[in-house]
């Protein structure tokens, strides 16, 4: 799934001084420059202009099309399908977080959602007070004390780090969707139209984050970083 997608308007390899007491991304950030590790900058800001290129290339006009050829309700539908399905990676995560009883709730939810809710198009379980926290295995790794370490952009993943990357890893080995019958082609069909669907329920929030943002690939690995580590302080 795409993250995020930027396009930087400074040069590559750019060093920005930032003083201790100051925050970057505009101003909304609460926390320092200096807690950002990202030495690989340079290779980053390839990938972001990367994910850009794709983004306003190709994601966005076939987002902007489906969204519009496909009623939202359905698009939310088919979302919640794909979240469903992804059950198994916040159970785990919640496991590994203690979270027994939120664990409990993810299968209630996998259960009622799956055999009520039409495989979980309609979020029945949701309705009935079942709430899912979204859990996946890079918040359970920070919650065991593995740090933001290495900022990286992914190509059409987007904004990760090293402790991140590796939960994504975890987190697709145990998505329903890997071992789907059928050769590869017919899997990444379905990532990406899990893909488009999302992105056509987004459209807009990544380009007022470009307009507004003086440099957008700090802006939005300051922003990917800052609610990353809010979910892991939840």
């Amino acid at each position: 799934m795409l993250v995020g997608h930027t396009q930087s308007t400074a040069t590559a390899g750019e060093n920005r001084t930032v003083p201790e007491s100051t925050s970057e991304s505009d101003g909304q950030l609460a926390f320092s420059i200096d807690d950002v590790s990202d030495p690989l900058e340079p290779v980053n800001r390839f990938f972001f202009e990367f994910n850009d290129l794709f983004y306003m290339g190709i994601l966005r006009p076939v987002a902007t099309v489906y969204g519009e050829l496909v009623p939202e309700g359905v698009r939310v539908g088919v979302r919640n399908v794909f979240q469903n399905l992804a059950t198994p990676t916040r159970v785990v995560s919640t496991i590994l977080e203690g979270e027994i009883s939120q664990s409990g709730v993810e299968l209630a939810r996998f259960g009622v959602n799956t055999i009520f809710g039409f495989f979980g198009f309609f979020d029945v379980a949701g309705e009935a007070g079942l709430k899912s926290t979204q859990q996946d295995l890079g918040q359970a790794l920070g919650r065991w004390g593995a740090g933001d370490s290495l900022y990286l952009v992914l190509p059409i993943v987007g904004p990760s780090n090293l402790r991140d990357g590796v939960g994504w890893v975890g987190d697709t080995l145990m998505n329903p969707l890997t071992y789907v019958p059928g050769d590869i082609g017919y899997r990444a069909g379905l990532v990406a139209h899990r893909t488009v669907n999302d992105t056509s329920l987004h459209l807009g929030e990544y380009e007022d984050l470009k307009k507004s943002a003086v440099d957008p690939y700090i802006s939005l690995r300051d922003a990917y970083l800052q609610r990353r580590r809010a979910l892991i302080s939840e």
